[in-house]
């Protein structure tokens, strides 16, 4: 993913937490928060420590990123989101990584239905 598509400042993560809505299931919460000044979407993830080892950490992201990078289309495009792991996302593999996202963001009414 390009640098522009990640929230990365912790006011941008504080601003989509405090006016954003969530949205979760058993692996994943999300949270959106609508942007109009930006033709693309960014995303911040949070893998908190008590997931894992920083390998299982970093697996996590990069399984979420290339997810995200699989959906792009499908996407709302004018939107932030931020990302939480829960302690199960921690036994999944890619494939159900991106079931799990897949599903989160649907309920989120996000996500262009196939």
């Amino acid at each position: 993913m390009k640098k522009r598509q990640r929230v990365k400042k912790n006011e941008d993560f504080q601003k989509v937490f405090k006016k954003g809505k969530s949205f979760a299931n058993r692996q994943f919460v999300v949270y959106c928060l609508p942007n109009e000044n930006q033709q693309e979407f960014r995303i911040g993830l949070s893998v908190g420590k008590k997931i894992g080892k920083a390998v299982t950490r970093v697996q996590i992201k990069r399984y979420i990123r290339q997810a995200f990078l699989e959906l792009k289309d499908e996407v709302r495009q004018d939107m932030d989101y931020v990302i939480i792991a829960r302690n199960q996302a921690a036994t999944l593999d890619f494939h159900e990584t991106k079931k799990s996202i897949e599903h989160v963001l649907k309920i989120a009414k996000v996500i262009k239905k196939k």
